[in-house]
């Protein structure tokens, strides 16, 4: 790497730094390219030599704050994992590598707050951490026909669909302080539950 290039990615970091202290501030509405420049010491033109506009600022941190964090599901060789450990795997790289980083779940409250006026934000949150652990998961289910599910996407959305609706409703809504349920309870009881659906049709199903 050159010394220009490390400067550019020096100043690219720095721009998103300012940009994650005003986004959280301010939300994404509130949020103005000039905010930013001041947040981060630098001037707008900076600012969009290295992004197209805010929208394309928000993603970058998105990106980096789920997707970056998430990568070490790509790691996993599905083909050769058992399906508990692949799902407890999955669970758990989103779980600490994710969601207990400090800016996941104000970055969601954020997304969940504007998607109404900027669907595109939700779609950028989606297409991350959620649309890509279920692309691999699908994946596996259909690498593995012995395991007997007959709509991949469906269980897939039910996994990880159930883990962001624990953080929603645990942690932005307050629910740890009135409703008792661990996040290892959720991740074993939905283990089980496709674990054993699937052991279940291979006894029943006519040979």
């Amino acid at each position: 790497m050159t010394v220009t290039s490390d400067r550019q990615t020096a100043k690219r970091d720095q721009i998103l730094k300012g940009a994650m202290t005003v986004f959280l501030r301010s939300g994404y509405a509130g949020t103005s390219m000039d905010r930013i420049a001041a947040e981060a010491g630098v001037s707008k033109q900076t600012i969009y030599s290295h992004f197209q506009d805010k929208e394309g600022l928000f993603r970058s941190l998105i990106e980096g704050e789920t997707l970056s964090r998430f990568q070490a599901v790509f790691q996993i060789d599905p083909h050769h994992i058992d399906p508990e450990t692949l799902l407890r795997r999955l669970a758990d790289i989103y779980f600490t590598q994710v969601v207990d980083h400090s800016h996941y779940v104000p970055l969601l409250r954020i997304v969940i707050a504007e998607s109404e006026r900027f669907p595109e934000l939700a779609k950028v949150f989606i297409q991350t951490v959620a649309q890509r652990g279920k692309q691999l998961l699908c994946e596996y289910f259909r690498h593995h026909p012995e395991l007997n599910i007959r709509d991949p996407e469906a269980i897939a959305q039910i996994f990880f669909g159930s883990m962001v609706s624990w953080v929603i409703l645990q942690k932005m809504l307050h629910g740890e302080s009135s409703i008792d349920l661990s996040r290892d309870r959720i991740v074993d009881q939905l283990i089980e539950l496709i674990v054993e659906h699937s052991t279940r049709r291979k006894t029943t199903e006519p040979d």
